[in-house]
């Protein structure tokens, strides 16, 4: 399946004793690059969430949030006298050795009374919740990775289409052109010999001169010859389409999950292939339509390395 690097997840996870927000957003990267924003309270359940997040997210960076909320009831929870009885013993304790230590506010002990009692609940029904809320959160993620994947998967899909056409007419029009390449550079040929030489030629027959030109022309017409680029051009593409799904074969299936989760930096380096490709045919150009045809090629496969630089 492919996946984008750009995409938002969000959940919301509740329970009796409060509830916990969190949210992804991705942007592309080489690596995995993994940043948190966590209340103090949540501080516990980062490593939880980053090994779950390991399992579905392979490259890209990652920006998480999370952020809780407790029932408006338990702010107006009662004093416990058993806690304020070990508070003032405390702070007569320490009063004899800083005279000045100041009381605490009454705001203050009605939230720790209430957090005293929830203490060695809190932690358990936190990470219970953020997990909940993980979870839900990188499947939203995922679906959207997967449909903006679709998008530059048919984008690149187009963009191969074209350089498949591209590929087909210059091999439909290569048997012409080198022949017209053959027969410009055996005329040449034996125009600059006639000319050095327009009576030293008389002990060969005019057919084993023709034949020595032809031969002449045939290895540079070898030269400037691109069948095979062409040919690795459309061996390219065939993998190209097998990277982004477009084969369903069962051996296919089966080949593509087992690389699908570097499919970005395959793509990256099949391109580098493509372009290398173009370079060749446009070194061997014989003609302004086969000069043409590479420039369009290398526009086409730069813009679908564009596309792949966000794919997972």
């Amino acid at each position: 399946m492919i996946r984008s690097m750009t995409a938002f997840g969000n959940a919301r996870a509740e329970s009796p004793q409060g509830s916990v927000s969190i949210e992804f957003r991705t942007v592309n990267s080489r690596f995995l690059d993994v940043s948190f924003r966590l209340p103090d309270e949540l501080r516990m359940a980062e490593g939880p969430i980053r090994e779950q997040l390991g399992l579905v997210i392979k490259r890209g960076k990652v920006e998480i949030r999370a952020n809780y909320a407790r029932p408006e009831s338990q702010g107006a929870t009662a004093l416990d006298l058993h806690y304020l009885t070990q508070i003032a013993s405390q702070l007569e304790v320490a009063r004899q050795y800083l005279p000045d230590v100041a009381a605490p506010r009454l705001s203050e002990l009605l939230n720790n009374s209430s957090g005293q009692n929830a203490a060695t609940t809190d932690s358990q029904t936190w990470l219970a919740l953020c997990a909940q809320a993980t979870t839900q959160a990188l499947a939203e993620l995922l679906a959207a990775r997967e449909r903006e994947g679709r998008r530059l998967a048919d984008m690149m899909l187009a963009c191969a289409s074209d350089i498949g056409t591209i590929v087909n007419q210059v091999e439909a029009d290569l048997p012409a052109l080198l022949a017209e390449h053959h027969d410009k550079i055996a005329s040449k040929l034996r125009d600059a010999l006639t000319a050095a030489s327009p009576d030293g030629f008389a002990q060969i027959s005019g057919a084993e001169l023709t034949a020595r030109i032809a031969q002449e022309a045939s290895l540079f017409s070898l030269r400037i010859d691109v069948a095979e680029e062409l040919s690795r051009l459309r061996s390219h593409i065939t993998e190209l389409e097998h990277l982004l799904g477009a084969t369903s074969s069962s051996a296919s299936q089966g080949k593509k999950a087992q690389g699908s989760g570097s499919v970005g930096k395959r793509l990256d380096f099949l391109f580098q292939e493509m372009n290398r490709e173009a370079n060749t045919l446009g070194s061997k150009a014989s003609a302004i339509s086969v000069t043409r045809a590479a420039i369009d090629l290398k526009l086409l496969i730069e813009q679908m390395r564009e596309q792949a630089q966000n794919i997972e």
